[in-house]
């Protein structure tokens, strides 16, 4: 019998390997899939990111708190002042979105911990993400992709979407009950993903963030709204900073045994334990960008003492998010 050559049985190998895998890696989209999707709707935007196109970039600092570090032994919450990249954007992949839209509004940051530790994060202004799979969200877009002819989506084909996939109607509803921001400096922003910290007791507890405003939440009316420009948040931002720094508590929600933490669409039950364990203040914006332009703010960027949790959206951001800053920097 004639003996196979190795590139051969090398091929045949990972034919089969392929067939295996085949049915599982058919429901996962690769990150270039999830960026095509983006695009599918909102175009090939040079230069600009994918997803929170719209943006201005910001420095400031973060400090952790007593009940932080009680929270989890990351260096983050020793009570430094740490330098921050912070980045505030409009939902979407349009560089030109209205600042008007009931869309999610963003807050990216990089916390530039002690030594080559460094933290980042991408947080929205709902407590919900819309999809709970990666899949989902190349579904979700190829729904709302532009019709030939009226630059607007098949309402038909979204409906059918939307009624085949209940994890995307919690954001739905919560964006349609709440006002616009009136500004990116008072305004909830959630992790929406779950991590686990680990604490001083060795104890490893999941949890969902949120930074809230230090003076509040402001909302705008439909009057209010007509007033305005369709650009004012950077503008508002400034005049804000110009008046003293901005501010955002740092909470952590912590779940209890049996809570789901690895759904994104799923919010932790209201009367879990709350740790405030830090603040974010924003001194100055960067108005040229240069301090946010290479930065993706990719999740699973993480100190010793805080872990990602198994969330198969929050797996999917690193790969997306590189793929998304290789097409921007092709300019």
């Amino acid at each position: 019998m004639k003996r196979m050559s190795k590139p051969l049985l090398t091929v045949l190998a990972a034919g089969i390997l392929a067939g295996l895998a085949g049915p599982v890696a058919a429901q996962t989209p690769d990150p270039g899939q999830l960026v095509d999707a983006l695009e599918g709707v909102f175009g090939k935007q040079p230069g600009a990111r994918r997803s929170g196109a719209k943006g201005v970039c910001a420095t400031g600092f973060f400090v952790g708190t007593p009940e932080g570090r009680g929270l989890s032994t990351a260096a983050v919450f020793k009570g430094a002042e740490i330098p921050t990249v912070i980045r505030f954007s409009v939902g979407g992949g349009n560089p030109k979105a209205p600042d008007k839209a009931k869309s999610v509004r963003g807050l990216a940051i990089k916390v530039n911990g002690p030594g080559k530790e460094s933290w980042e994060q991408a947080n929205i202004s709902a407590p919900v993400f819309f999809v709970n799979s990666p899949a989902n969200f190349v579904k979700f877009f190829e729904a709302r992709r532009p019709v030939p002819g009226t630059g607007g989506p098949d309402p038909a084909k979204v409906k059918a979407f939307n009624d085949a996939h209940p994890d995307v109607k919690p954001q739905i509803a919560y964006l349609a009950s709440a006002p616009v921001p009136a500004s990116y400096g008072a305004v909830n922003y959630w992790g929406t993903n779950a991590f686990i910290f680990t604490g001083p007791d060795n104890k490893k507890r999941a949890g969902k963030w949120v930074f809230e405003p230090a003076r509040g939440v402001e909302g705008l009316t439909e009057d209010q709204l007509k007033a305005l420009p369709n650009d004012f948040l950077v503008d508002e931002l400034k005049a804000r900073l110009a008046k003293g720094n901005v501010a955002f508590n740092f909470n952590v929600q912590i779940a209890d045994a049996g809570d789901v933490i690895n759904d994104a669409t799923v919010p932790l039950p209201a009367g879990r334990k709350v740790v405030n364990a830090g603040r974010l203040v924003v001194e100055k914006l960067d108005e040229s960008g240069a301090s946010c332009d290479k930065i993706t703010f990719n999740p699973l960027v993480l100190p010793k003492g805080i872990a990602p949790s198994d969330d198969p959206v929050l797996m999917a951001r690193p790969g997306a998010y590189a793929v998304s800053l290789g097409r921007r920097l092709q300019k």
